[in-house]
């Protein structure tokens, strides 16, 4: 028997350092050569790390939240033979997210499990495909008992789970909850923190919040998907959204922009790259749509909803993540009357669009029932004066009320 010391290998991201986001294995654990060891995470992309190696683990390092640098030691195994010089294993990227606190189901699992669930903290162990068939079942895997290697959780205990209904007996009357639940903000989340933090801290935030008249604009939208449903791509909001804005932005070039605050310089990009804010599984992620002023309505449509779905599944590559100069955020039909979005350092200027609704106006003297929602933007007061700010988002309320000018040069 000898000991193979594994260390952190290059992942091919010219990174220096890469942090732990969970581990597949405990001290003890027996793998095999390829099985999973320990998911990291560089930039925005999780990367699940192979043993290069069959035997037993004796030593890990770091625990979630720690940054490990690339070449230190990662994990000892004791293998048959003689150890050898550490190897490189190629690190497979993978869609899966870190870990996130999620809210836990309404219902525990069955208290009278075979087997214990793990102790208090302790994190469940399960493979990216697991934790995604459980986020789409709707199953916390805090509650789950994994029968695999040092309790993984696999395919067959959430069937086990499914199967038992996952409930518990009813109680007679309502307990009183003690529980403190400490979830330590790591991986993809932590960098969110850190970034809405940076933006905070480095941009002087104002918001204008218009309300625009959006009945011809919806027309329209229902009547094109009507004709061209079939063989275009459906169109939502965000493509006009997307049309005005490139309408609007060369009168008022400051707000496509990048400002080097360090530097003192204000970038003014003449092509539009849309950042779209999209929530993930993940958590907050802004895919791009690169030279948005060339696309049509269906082309940017179909752009869209291809960079957003690539977000929520994971599959985004790093370089259509980066790189826009004005970036929309929406809740959709949650997106409430007001909101204050933070701009995307190092934009100067975001578009937060909020819920279309139907409401009593007055019109000409007379009150009628018209579809109206609120344009949410901020921007930063460095590089963006108040009264440029305002004539801007009244240049994109005349565009989307009278949507037929959306398409005359």
């Amino acid at each position: 028997m000898g000991r193979y010391v594994f260390k952190l290998p290059d992942v091919g991201e010219g990174i220096a350092e890469a942090e732990v986001v969970g581990w597949h294995v405990q001290v003890g654990a027996t793998v095999a050569e390829d099985d999973p060891l320990v998911d990291v995470m560089t930039d925005k992309a999780t990367v699940e790390i192979p043993s290069p190696r069959a035997g037993r683990v004796v030593a890990i390092t770091g625990t979630p939240g720690d940054k490990i640098r690339v070449g230190a030691e990662l994990v000892v195994l004791e293998v048959d033979g003689e150890g050898a010089a550490p190897e490189v294993a190629a690190p497979v990227v993978t869609a899966a997210a870190p870990e996130v606190a999620r809210p836990a189901p309404e219902r525990p699992p069955v208290a009278s499990a075979a087997i214990p669930l793990r102790s208090p903290g302790a994190k469940p162990l399960a493979s990216p495909a697991v934790r995604r068939r459980a986020q789409e079942l709707g199953i916390a895997l805090q509650f789950i008992a994994g029968t695999g290697p040092g309790g993984r959780i696999g395919h067959a205990d959430l069937d086990a789970y499914g199967a038992s209904g996952g409930r518990a007996p009813l109680s007679a009357g309502r307990a009183r909850l003690e529980a403190v639940e400490e979830v330590k903000i790591i991986g993809l989340r932590r960098r969110i923190a850190e970034r809405m933090q940076e933006s905070k801290r480095r941009i002087p935030h104002y918001s204008y919040v218009e309300e625009l008249d959006v009945t011809a604009l919806e027309e329209l939208r229902g009547h094109l998907n009507a004709r061209h449903g079939a063989e275009r791509p459906r169109l939502t909001l965000l493509p006009f959204l997307v049309r005005a804005l490139v309408r609007a932005i060369p009168r008022f070039p400051q707000v496509n922009a990048l400002f080097d605050d360090e530097a003192g310089i204000l970038r003014r990009h003449a092509a539009v790259h849309m950042g779209i804010a999209t929530q993930t599984p993940q958590g907050l992620m802004v895919p791009v749509v690169r030279h948005a002023e060339a696309l049509d309505l269906w082309e940017a449509a179909s752009e869209i909803a291809r960079l957003a779905n690539a977000a929520r599944e994971g599959k985004a590559p790093r370089d259509a993540l980066s790189g826009s100069t004005i970036t929309i955020t929406s809740l959709g039909p949650i997106g409430g009357i007001v909101t204050t979005p933070v701009i995307n350092l190092p934009e100067v200027a975001i578009i937060g669009v909020n819920r279309i609704v139907e409401r009593p106006v007055v019109r000409d003297g007379q009150i009628v029932v018209r579809k109206m929602m609120n344009l949410s933007c901020s921007f930063d007061h460095r590089v963006v004066d108040g009264w440029d700010a305002a004539q801007f988002v009244q240049e994109l309320k005349a565009l989307l009320e009278q949507p037929a000018t959306l398409f005359v040069e």
